[in-house]
């Protein structure tokens, strides 16, 4: 994370990978990894201040609770996801997507920015399965 000293014993909202989160099924990514680790006062819900495109992603993926997704699929969304970032009362915005945000969003607030890198621990890994995928598929 760029800055970390921006989120220890901050109020904070963590804005998530879109995709990641609705469609992967995941109640958070590693945004809230960072600021837990990093020593955030507070995760702050961002529900309460959602509308349009967001409130409809809250009400159809109910494991979202603590977390953002990053919908922008068009201006419009992206408009959306900046007035609900700004909204919400926190002190500093953790961006948990693998674009940077604060490039396409105009913020009232400071945010940073998380990076990650996956690390395969298990076998098959990612490369071994989609190969295996792959063969599996020429045979149909």
């Amino acid at each position: 994370m760029d800055k970390p000293e921006l989120v220890k014993d901050k109020r904070v909202l963590v804005v998530e990978d879109g995709p990641t989160l609705t469609h992967g099924d995941m109640p958070y990514g590693a945004g809230i990894i960072a600021a837990r680790k990093l020593g955030a006062r507070e995760i702050i819900d961002p529900r309460p201040y959602a509308f349009g495109s967001i409130t409809k992603a809250f009400e159809k993926y109910k494991h979202l609770e603590l977390v953002l997704p990053a919908l922008g699929y068009g201006k419009e969304q992206i408009g959306e996801l900046e007035k609900v970032i700004n909204a919400v009362p926190c002190d500093v915005v953790v961006i948990g997507t693998p674009v940077d945000l604060r490039r396409v969003l105009r913020l009232n607030k400071p945010a940073v920015k998380v990076t990650y890198e996956l690390e395969e621990l298990t076998s098959p890994n990612l490369e071994q399965l989609l190969k295996r995928f792959l063969r599996e598929l020429g045979k149909t």
